[in-house]
């Protein structure tokens, strides 16, 4: 292995990172709807764990509504239970044809509740990168250690290590800022 690899598998790791934390923030309940809020949920169907989005045509028609609407009409019922199962708090409306979900607005109270979230979010995102950070910088102690590359390579690697680290950190805290001012907005 050398330092190009090891910075790429970093790099590359980080940026998984933020998937994660972008997968994370999808699943916060703003005051908008949006498909992702039943992405994660996994219904009973016919004994085999299958998500709502292969079940079902789901669609947003405004900003309080989700609309999912099942190709089997025997689904219907196990997505309605689905849905009331899961921890998005949301009542669905099923009148035989499509099952509504609608969006309430936002108390400030959830408001608040809901940053906290997405900072915790954020915070653990930035723990994984800066674990990534140790991981490669000891990749490259190791390095140096079986004499593959001089103290200097060491020392011009690990700056750049911090510089793709800091690089990462900046793109949490951007996308923990716009999740918060989406979160507050009314």
């Amino acid at each position: 292995m050398d330092i190009d690899t090891l910075l790429f598998d970093g790099e590359e790791r980080m940026e998984k990172a933020i998937s994660a934390l972008e997968r994370d923030f999808g699943k916060l309940r703003t005051g908008r709807a949006t498909t992702s809020l039943v992405d994660n949920i996994k219904v009973d169907y016919y004994g085999a764990i299958t998500p709502i989005s292969q079940l079902a045509s789901v669609a947003v028609p405004d900003s309080r509504t989700v609309t999912i609407q099942p190709w089997d009409k025997g689904a219907f019922s196990l997505v309605e239970k689905a849905i009331l199962k899961s921890d998005l708090g949301l009542t669905p409306m099923n009148d035989g044809r499509i099952i509504r979900i609608t969006v309430p607005p936002l108390t400030e109270e959830r408001r608040k509740e809901l940053t906290k979230v997405s900072k915790k979010y954020t915070e653990d995102c930035k723990v994984a990168i800066r674990n990534i950070r140790r991981d490669v910088n000891d990749g490259l102690k190791k390095l140096e250690k079986d004499k593959t590359i001089s103290a200097d390579e060491l020392k011009k690697a690990t700056e750049d290590v911090q510089k793709i680290t800091d690089n990462y950190v900046k793109k949490a805290d951007a996308k923990a800022a716009a999740k918060e001012k989406e979160i507050m907005e009314i």
